[in-house]
């Protein structure tokens, strides 16, 4: 055999390896990409997201001298027409609308919290992410301010990430979009193999030179980008959640 030369039963060894390692990695390949709205805000949507509420908790500088949140939400009748143009069949499409000030200049947030109840008895309760998520993005209605906006998301080890939308600088209706970088963990080798991220809250900033003595902000629809595809294997339905729950009485964490 000259040297450097490769026999038959080499190559056969090395193909045999390679499909080795692409069934090992067929999970974590995308072949089913979907878009998927999370919230949509509009009243006709079933159960109000199952009956999700929004709270707004501010840094220090949000509340007055008596220590009350000087931040409130509303639902409003409204849209971005880039969605659903002048809404010529006249659906019931409401967005959320936020509102309120700070004391003083700074580094000032409000975050944006989902969850169940209102007032003293609101509990929070992170939004579910189908699949394995590649972005997120929503619609917002800015005033031309200097304050930014972020998401957070929680992995399956309690981990938070924080991914930045940007700045509001702009006046009007604005798509704003957010990757979510792979190196946060969405699934693991045990089954059921998919992680689920969990959207805990959004988080809006200020700059410190920025006005902050009133301020006014509506979202609309927000979406996801996402992987649905998993592949199956013979019983698949005994790592699925709802069936663990009902044999065992728990799901696997």
């Amino acid at each position: 055999m000259k040297p450097g030369s490769i026999t038959f039963r080499t190559l056969l060894v090395m193909l045999l390896l390679l499909g080795a390692c692409v069934l090992a990695a067929s999970d974590e390949i995308t072949v089913n990409v979907v878009a998927s709205v999370v919230q949509s805000f509009d009243p006709d949507e079933a159960g109000r997201e199952l009956g999700r509420t929004w709270a707004l908790i501010p840094s220090k500088f949000g509340y007055d001298s008596k220590g009350s949140s000087m931040w409130q939400t509303r639902l409003v009748d409204a849209w971005p027409e880039a969605l659903y143009g002048k809404n010529k069949d006249k659906l019931k499409l409401q967005v959320l609308g936020i509102t309120g000030k700070f004391t003083r200049k700074g580094y000032n947030y409000v975050e944006i919290v989902p969850g169940t109840g209102e007032g003293k008895n609101f509990t929070p309760k992170p939004i579910p992410i189908p699949g394995r998520v590649e972005s997120i993005d929503l619609w917002v209605w800015g005033a031309n301010y200097a304050y930014s906006l972020e998401a957070h998301v929680r992995d399956f080890q309690g981990i938070d990430h924080v991914l930045p939308f940007g700045f509001l600088q702009f006046a009007g209706w604005k798509n704003l979009r957010c990757r979510v970088p792979g190196s946060i963990p969405q699934a693991w080798k045990y089954l059921p193999r998919l992680r689920n991220l969990e959207l805990t809250k959004l988080v809006l900033w200020t700059e410190p030179g920025e006005k902050v003595d009133e301020f006014f902000l509506y979202l609309d629809q927000i979406k996801v980008t996402t992987d649905i595809f998993e592949t199956t294997f013979d019983g698949e339905d005994l790592a699925d959640a709802d069936r663990l729950q009902q044999i065992w009485g728990t799901t696997q964490q």
